[in-house]
């Protein structure tokens, strides 16, 4: 990469409801980032692993796998990638509670999120690293 020139940051969206995952790809597009989507936890683990993303912003409420198992194992595969939880549901704390007794805290939004609240967030996140959007 060019002296001066950012990265683009790589964003995998995952939830399983496809609309939820398209439309935010759709957005983060919008904005500049390169955005990938998977609808299930194995599959967005797979992808991940064969083209690492710079975060993963995953919902917790996922079949099989749940998100925070997701994001525990990604994490401990790539200790680069940011990770960002968000939830619909009030029911995940215990999650997030186990995966904090096993050393591992992530930021969670709540569902349904304003695109705006989600793109500061991200931004503010992928800042940690220097990775922005293309804009």
């Amino acid at each position: 990469m060019p002296p001066g020139q950012k990265s683009v940051a790589t964003i995998l969206v995952v939830d399983d409801e496809p609309l939820i995952a398209d439309t935010i790809a759709q957005i983060l597009t919008m904005y500049g980032y390169k955005a990938h989507t998977a609808y299930n936890a194995e599959d967005a683990l797979e992808m991940a692993l064969k083209s690492p993303p710079t975060l993963m912003l995953t919902d917790v409420m996922l079949p099989g796998m749940n998100g925070v198992e997701l994001a525990i194992t990604l994490q401990e595969a790539l200790p680069d990638c940011k990770i960002v939880l968000f939830s619909g549901q009030a029911g995940t704390a215990h999650l997030l509670d186990d995966a904090k007794l096993r050393g591992h805290a992530f930021p969670i939004l709540a569902k349904p999120v304003h695109p705006r609240e989600l793109l500061d967030h991200l931004k503010m996140r992928l800042s940690e690293d220097g990775a922005q959007p293309v804009l």
